[in-house]
């Protein structure tokens, strides 16, 4: 009998105006979606605005926004960032999203698609990684990286070229399933103790 589709949210981090991120995110979220062994939940940050100041009483608008995405991040098995670069590192929406919860990451892989310029979003991914290490989230070692994305995809958002980042794409999504299914198990046999 085979396990049940690892649920993974495809987080897509930039919320800017213009921003590039959506073109990235609908090619990674319609590959993912091909795969039997993933159930997949987007969830762009543009439609979750949070507030900057964490608080234990966060307020009405705080508080409605974490209503919408807090059960999605806390069903999520496995998580799959995509996340530009931002004067070297990433998103303050994405460090907000992240600092504003603890628990949902635990014990769950994440993975990576970045997109940029000459560095590809990398020296984002590798803060990211330091920063989802603290939480007790496992960092998977590939990575999707799109050096001057801009050029890659074509007016309907489809790679021009799409061998390579698909080919690397099925690799990072073996390896968050592999993650996803083992941390599964482990925590149905026993507690994670932070």
């Amino acid at each position: 009998m085979s396990a049940p589709a690892l649920r993974l949210a495809v987080i897509n981090s930039s919320v800017r105006e213009g921003r590039f991120g959506p073109t990235v995110a609908n090619w990674i979220t319609s590959l993912a979606k091909e795969r039997e062994d993933l159930l997949v939940d987007p969830i762009d940050l543009a439609d979750h605005p949070l507030p900057h100041e964490l608080s234990h009483d966060p307020g009405k608008e705080a508080a409605a926004a974490l209503a919408k995405v807090t059960p999605r991040l806390a069903d999520a098995e496995a998580f799959l960032v995509v996340t530009p670069e931002y004067n070297h590192s990433f998103p303050a929406s994405l460090k907000t999203l992240i600092d504003w919860h603890r628990t949902e990451w635990e014990t769950k892989p994440v993975g990576f698609v970045s997109y940029g310029g000459l560095a590809g979003g990398l020296r984002s991914v590798e803060q990211l990684r330091q920063v989802f290490a603290e939480l007790h989230a496992v960092t998977v070692r590939d990575v999707v990286s799109f050096h001057n994305c801009w050029g890659q995809f074509d007016e309907t958002g489809a790679l021009k070229e799409p061998a390579a980042a698909t080919a690397a794409a099925e690799t990072l999504f073996d390896r968050l399933s592999w993650w996803g299914l083992s941390l599964r198990e482990a925590r149905e046999k026993r507690p994670y103790n932070n």
